[in-house]
């Protein structure tokens, strides 16, 4: 296998030098006037099947500077989509070795896309970069950012369904951050939204939930009125679980965290609570003046 890999590399490596010599002519007196623009094109598909040959040896950081390479290439042959895609090869290779390369990457794919008039792919990316920040680089700031501006860029297309997704990771991460008004706007937001659809309607009830629980974060009369509000503009959440947990949590009122903890196991026991979840209930009965107890 290593033997193997060295050999693709030791051609990778050959097919990137004689794309050199091809910019290297096409860049020349004669060059520019004889097949100028096809020695370019020439290179920019040397760089591209180097950069797969490194991928097959998975060396990725190579690979994503040759997908680079021919990008560049291809822009100066004014080949926008060619250019953009081998852009975003460029960054799904550094992905694995380089995540800051990455974003650079999805970043000059995504300027040729909305250039181009491609939002929805252009969202695609965001989302991405999105996601490179929140596992890889650990940037909750600037991962929230880039969700906003995909969710920014679907709602132009008319792609609800796809700027919610988004949104909704805004409005978990402006939790966990604190910012629990924002987190309560693009919850009743998207709640709102999907109360009034017949295929979204079953989860309006999970938006109003988390909402509210944000509420309880901030002031305990104003998650009461928000609960009632909910109720008002979404009969079926009085029925649901999740509202019946909520109004359980007034024992949090009456300093009572001992009948908090067994409404949060019970529910639990027929709905998995999730990390986030979890760590909201966690801050609301922290807050309850009584010695700590688990959820679970």
């Amino acid at each position: 296998m290593a033997a193997m890999a060295a050999e693709k590399e030791a051609e990778a490596q050959r097919l990137l030098n004689e794309a050199e010599r091809k910019v290297r002519g096409a860049q020349s007196f004669l060059g520019g006037l004889f097949g100028g623009s096809s020695r370019l094109e020439e290179a920019a598909e040397c760089c591209t099947r180097a950069a797969n040959l490194f991928k097959m040896a998975k060396n990725w950081s190579q690979a994503g500077a040759a997908f680079s390479r021919a990008a560049q290439l291809q822009l100066q042959l004014q080949s926008k989509h060619d250019a953009a895609t081998n852009f975003v090869d460029a960054g799904n290779a550094f992905k694995k070795a380089d995540p800051q390369e990455a974003v650079t990457c999805l970043l000059r794919a995504i300027e040729i896309y909305t250039d181009m008039g491609r939002f929805t792919i252009a969202a695609r990316h965001h989302v991405a970069i999105a996601e490179i920040y929140e596992s890889d680089l650990l940037d909750i700031e600037k991962a929230v950012a880039h969700y906003e501006q995909a969710a920014d860029y679907y709602r132009g297309e008319e792609s609800t369904s796809s700027a919610n997704k988004c949104l909704l990771k805004v409005a978990a991460f402006a939790a966990q951050l604190e910012q629990f008004p924002r987190a309560i706007d693009i919850y009743e937001q998207v709640g709102s939204v999907a109360m009034d659809s017949p295929l979204l309607k079953y989860s309006a009830k999970e938006h109003f939930f988390r909402a509210a629980l944000c509420h309880f974060c901030v002031d305990m009369l104003n998650a009461k009125l928000a609960v009632q509000r909910y109720e008002e503009m979404f009969p079926a959440f009085s029925d649901c679980r999740e509202c019946k947990l909520i109004k359980l949590l007034e024992a949090h009122e009456e300093q009572n965290v001992d009948a908090f903890t067994d409404a949060v196991k019970e529910f639990d026991s027929i709905s998995r609570l999730d990390q986030w979840l979890t760590a909201l209930l966690l801050r609301i009965k922290r807050s309850i003046p009584a010695d700590e107890q688990d959820l679970r």
